[in-house]
Parts: C-alpha cells; sequence; structure tokens
C-alpha cells in the first residue's frame, strides 16, 4: 500500500471511533426513551398492601399486562380518597394506610423496585393521599397534613393538624396545597415559597351551596385548582389562590345518576373525572372564572381514580365490575377526545386504590 492510501485510512479510522462512539451513545439515549409505559395501582389491603404494575404495550394495537406484584410491607385499608399512588420522574410512592408510613417506588429501567419506608411525623396516622414535587412529598392523613424531603423523607416543614378525619386527597400548586374532605369542605395550605413546604396554618375555603356536597377529587392547573363536590349539582369547581370558587353543571341528572368524584389533568384547559355511579369519564373544560362540562365517555364499571400520563397521549382508570378490579387505558387525541384502548385482565383483586403513570 502506497503512503497515500496507508494516510487516508489512518484518518478513515480516526474518525470512525469518535463516529461509532457518537452513534453508540445516541442509540443509548434513544433507548432510554424507548422503555414501555407501566401504570400503577395498589391493592389497598388490609392485611398486607401491595404495588400492582402493569406494563402499556403501544406497539401495533395497545395492551396491558401485569408485570409485577410488589408487596410493600405495610398495611392498606383506605376508602373514599384518590392519588394514595403518585410517580413522578424516577421516584413514586404510594402510602400504606394501616401502617402510618409510605413506601418509595423507584423506576429501574423495565420495573418498578420497593425503595425506603417513610414514617408518618409523630402523632400523624392513616395516610390516605400523597402529592409529589421536586424536592418535596406532601401526604394527608386521618388528623394531619405534612411535608417531607424528598427523596430522602424526613419531615422538613411544620405538621398541619387536622379535627376533620375525612381527608379525600392531597394536591399541591405552585404556592398553596388543597385538602378535599368528604364530609363537605375544602381546606388551602399555604406554602412557605412556591414550590416549598408546608407554612404550618390552613384555612377553609367557603363553598357554594350548589357545590359543597362531598368534595374529592382534586389537580392543579398552575396556582388554579380544580375539584369535585361530587353530590352536588355543580359537580366541579376552579378555585384561585385567593379563595375564589367558580362552580360547573355536571353532567344530567345530577347524584345519584351522575357524579364526577375524581380529578386528572389534561392538556390545555381540559379536566378528567372519574363519574362513579355513572360508570364514565366526564370532561369539562374551564378557563379561571368558570367552566363547562363537554360530555361523557363510558366505562363498563365504576371508576375510584384516574390519571393522565406526563406526556399528555394516554388515561388510565381504575374501575371495579363484576367482583374484580381491572384497569382501562384510553389514548387521548389532539383535541382531547378519549379513545379506550386496552384494559387489564382480573388480578384477583376486588378493587384497587389509586394509579399513576412512569414513562
Amino acid at each position: 500500500m502506497n503512503k497515500l492510501c496507508l494516510t487516508k485510512l489512518r484518518l478513515w479510522r480516526a474518525g470512525f471511533v469518535p463516529a461509532a462512539l457518537i452513534l453508540s451513545t445516541a442509540i443509548a439515549v434513544q433507548g432510554q426513551y424507548m422503555r414501555s409505559p407501566l401504570v400503577m395501582t395498589s391493592t389497598n389491603n388490609a392485611s398486607g398492601n401491595a404495588v400492582v404494575v402493569f406494563r402499556l404495550n403501544t406497539e401495533g394495537t395497545p395492551s396491558l399486562e401485569l408485570a409485577q406484584t410488589l408487596v410493600t410491607g405495610g398495611k392498606g385499608g383506605a376508602s373514599t380518597n384518590a392519588g394514595i399512588v403518585q410517580f413522578r420522574g424516577e421516584l413514586g410512592a404510594v402510602a400504606n394506610y394501616g401502617s402510618n408510613t409510605v413506601s418509595q417506588l423507584l423506576r429501574e429501567g423495565e420495573a418498578i423496585a420497593i425503595g425506603s419506608t417513610i414514617p408518618l411525623a409523630p402523632e400523624c396516622t392513616m395516610p390516605d393521599s400523597v402529592a409529589l414535587t421536586g424536592d418535596h412529598l406532601f401526604v394527608v392523613g386521618a388528623n394531619c397534613a405534612e411535608s417531607h424531603a424528598w427523596p430522602r423523607g424526613f419531615v422538613d416543614g411544620p405538621v398541619v393538624s387536622l379535627s376533620d378525619p375525612s381527608a379525600a386527597q392531597i394536591a399541591v400548586g405552585e404556592s398553596w396545597a388543597a385538602v378535599t374532605f368528604s364530609s363537605g369542605s375544602l381546606l388551602q395550605l399555604p406554602l412557605k415559597q412556591e414550590g416549598g413546604v408546608l407554612n404550618g396554618t390552613s384555612t377553609a375555603i367557603p363553598l357554594p351551596s350548589n357545590a359543597d356536597m362531598v368534595p374529592l377529587g382534586e389537580a392543579f392547573w398552575g396556582n388554579l385548582l380544580g375539584f369535585t363536590p361530587a353530590h352536588s349539582p355543580d359537580s366541579f369547581a376552579v378555585v384561585d389562590e385567593n379563595g375564589r370558587v367558580n362552580a360547573v353543571v355536571g353532567p344530567t341528572p345530577a347524584y345519584p345518576v351522575n357524579a364526577p368524584c375524581w380529578v386528572a389533568k389534561g392538556g390545555g384547559n381540559l379536566w378528567y373525572t372519574g363519574n362513579s355511579p355513572g360508570q364514565a369519564i366526564s370532561i369539562f373544560f374551564s378557563d379561571s372564572q368558570g367552566g363547562v362540562f363537554y360530555k361523557s365517555v363510558p366505562l363498563p364499571g365504576s371508576p375510584t381514580d384516574i390519571t393522565v400520563s406526563p406526556d399528555g397521549k394516554w388515561l388510565a382508570a381504575i374501575y371495579s365490575a363484576g367482583g374484580n378490579a381491572y384497569v382501562a387505558v384510553f389514548s387521548i387525541d389532539s383535541y382531547g377526545d378519549l379513545t379506550q384502548v386496552a384494559t387489564s385482565t382480573a388480578a384477583g383483586v376486588a378493587a384497587f386504590s389509586g394509579v399513576a403513570f412512569s414513562e
């Protein structure tokens, strides 16, 4: 081989190695984002809680397959609640109502693992709902609302004592958190700073008479709260940080035929609600001063919690029918409409509690 050809060969080899490294790195990075969406729920069993994980296969016709059942080491037993399971990024949390603890969840590739066990603050009991922000875990139970450093788990803010044991859900916005109570009230819990911990105070938000019966599910859109006074004629409402409530008439006839109970925030000004007696997902549009009921999409059973995937493409609902619990997944189109695309098989559980996505 002459010197000119040898020089070209060396140059080609020198350029090939970095190019190969770049290509392999790109493939590895792409692989991280190609992992399957996982849908998690809890058995909420009073004698031993477990997290049930389903894998959403999105290639071709979507399907749900049972992937894991993970014993948390704690006890369940919560009722009339939502948000007992949450996931954000690579970490999640599930409350163990009967053990006064929260179990940390970790995403590891295509699987979920149980992490550390987080005890509640002293004297706090029966956690039935959790919420996650970038740096904090929020928990509400029978007598307390509290914030914990995340993911380390220690209590990192003042504990708010509650006199009403009927807390249904806790949710967190930009400058305030909210707790719904099935007895008929809504509590505002300010944060010390935006994205911070609870500041230790609370204020009851007065609810109008047409929207004050059995507040249950809730979710934030920035600093605007949407919640469901489920047994009221106006069965959806939005609340701003100043406590101004604007109620929205829900599907008719109202309770007991229809009752939007559980809430998940969709894209833009869309809100999805689990309509338990109506066996449907009821959809609302809103702005900061009110909204309108759009339509209901039927389910084959009564939903007990719902969630939207981080990418906004999927909605999961847990429901019970014929003595078994199921997970149904809907695709969400560009207009916010839903199409049911996959349903889990029966997992030997009568009812699930809480539902969350990991992508």
